[in-house]
Parts: structure tokens; C-alpha cells; sequence
């Protein structure tokens, strides 16, 4: 189940999301660049990474990409799916100079057998829930987390920072990107949770995961998520999407 709202301040939604219980991915992209390109440039990831993903279902499929040995198969496919995107996004804009400066950050969540592969680039984020154990699975590729990273910003500054939402990677930057890609375990009961930004700029990791903890459907956890970051400001486009591990075959 996702949800995507434009907030309380923007004037058009940047973000996109989408959503393929089939193949079990799940996928959120925050679009940049303003004036309807960064609404593109998410359009375009999404859209590139299913696409991907769908191709590479049969295991005859290749892909230009070199394989890492270290990681299953369906976390090979979905860093490759967003390497794709990324050339892609930059593809469009060469065709199209009004499109120069767009770019997005993209989280993803594939599951198969028992293992999630979760892959992002970006400021947009997954989480876990398992039990009253809430736990992020991704680093922010942001100027500030460097910083905290580095130990010269503590948590708490780096929510006020005013360069919080300078992003270091993203589709569309450089001629180049490099994909984090972690794989953790998916068991029954397990809800993961993708963001953007608009989310977790609005709301605290405790805020989020006491929202999730309440016993509604994945519909109204959403719709109670969105509705927080709106009424903390609604600083920007907000977009959240639930996964529930239900059994090894079905997510719902």
C-alpha cells in the first residue's frame, strides 16, 4: 500500500511511487528540479526500474552490469535496474536541454525467498518494523550525514542543519552512480516501510515507528503518516509506501 501527497506548501508533486505485488518490488522517487522536471525524473525511475525488474524475471536474462557474487541474484537485478534508471534520467536530459539540472533519488525493496534487497541512492529511505524493533535500513547520502558519519555534527544538529537536504548522490548527477545495496532478512510479520524525504524531515524515527505500531490497515498507516508530516508543515512533497511480510510467497 503507498500513499503520495503534495503537502502543504508545494505547488505540483516531484515524487513517485509504484508498486508490483507480482515481482514483489516496491519503489519510492523523489524528483528534482522544480517546474515539472523533477516530477519527470522520478516518472522515468520508476518506470525504469520496473521495467528492469520485470525483464530480468526469467533467469535467461542478462544485463551490461558486472554481477557481484556476494549478493543474491535479485539484489544484483535491482542495482542494476537502478544503474539503468540513472542512464536513463541522463539520456533524457541530453535529448532535452530544458531538462538540465532534474535528477531524483530512488529507494527500492525487492523481496524474494525470505531475503529483502533493498537498494537506494539519495535521501529517500526504508525502514523495518519487526516486533517494536524499528530500524533503518539505509544511509542518507547527504552533505550532513557525511558529517555525522565523520563525527562533526551530532543527530540532533543535522535535523535543523540548513544543508540537511543536500543530497551527494542521485540520478541524473554525475556520469556515474553507485548504488548501495543491502540484503537483511524478510520474515512473517516484518512491515517495511519506503519513504522520501518529506517524511522523515517532518517526523523523528520514534514519531514514524510509533505511527506504524498502531494496530489499522496498511491503508490507514499511511494515510495517519502523511497526515503527521502535513500537520508538523508539510514541508514538502510527502510519499510512504508498506510492505507486510505475510508469508514466503505473499506481500500484501
Amino acid at each position: 500500500m503507498g500513499l503520495s501527497d503534495v503537502g502543504m506548501v508545494r505547488s505540483h508533486n516531484e515524487d513517485c511511487f509504484h508498486i508490483d505485488p507480482a515481482l514483489q518490488i516496491f519503489v519510492v522517487a523523489d524528483g528534482m528540479g522544480g517546474h515539472s522536471h523533477g516530477e519527470i525524473a522520478s516518472r522515468i525511475a520508476v518506470e525504469s526500474i520496473l521495467d528492469f525488474v520485470r525483464e530480468t524475471a526469467d533467469h535467461d536474462k542478462t544485463w551490461p552490469f558486472v554481477y557481484d557474487a556476494r549478493l543474491q541474484r535479485h539484489s544484483n537485478r535491482l542495482r542494476a535496474a537502478i544503474r539503468i534508471a540513472h542512464d536513463r534520467v541522463l539520456r533524457a536530459i541530453r535529448q532535452d536541454g530544458n531538462l538540465q539540472g532534474m535528477g531524483t533519488t530512488v529507494v527500492g525493496l525487492l523481496l524474494q525467498g525470505g531475503v529483502a534487497a533493498v537498494a537506494h541512492v539519495g535521501d529517500s529511505r526504508a525502514y523495518r518494523l519487526r516486533g517494536d524493533r524499528f530500524e533503518l535500513l539505509t544511509q542518507d547520502h547527504t552533505w550532513v550525514n557525511e558529517q555525522v558519519v565523520a563525527g562533526h555534527l551530532s543527530e540532533e544538529q543535522a535535523r535543523s542543519h540548513p544543508l540537511k537536504n543536500v543530497v551527494t548522490r542521485a540520478l541524473g548527477g554525475d556520469a556515474d552512480v553507485v548504488v548501495d545495496v543491502r540484503e537483511c532478512e524478510a520474515e512473517e510479520g516484518d512491515l517495511f516501510l519506503l519513504c522520501s524525504d518529506g517524511l522523515t524531515t517532518m517526523l523523528s524515527d520514534a514519531e514514524i515507528r510509533d505511527q506504524l505500531r498502531a494496530v489499522a490497515s496498511l491503508d490507514a498507516l499511511c494515510s495517519g503518516l502523511v497526515r503527521a508530516a502535513n500537520a508538523r508543515g508539510g514541508l514538502d512533497n510527502v510519499t510512504v509506501l508498506l510492505a507486510r511480510v505475510a508469508s514466503e510467497e505473499e506481500t500484501v
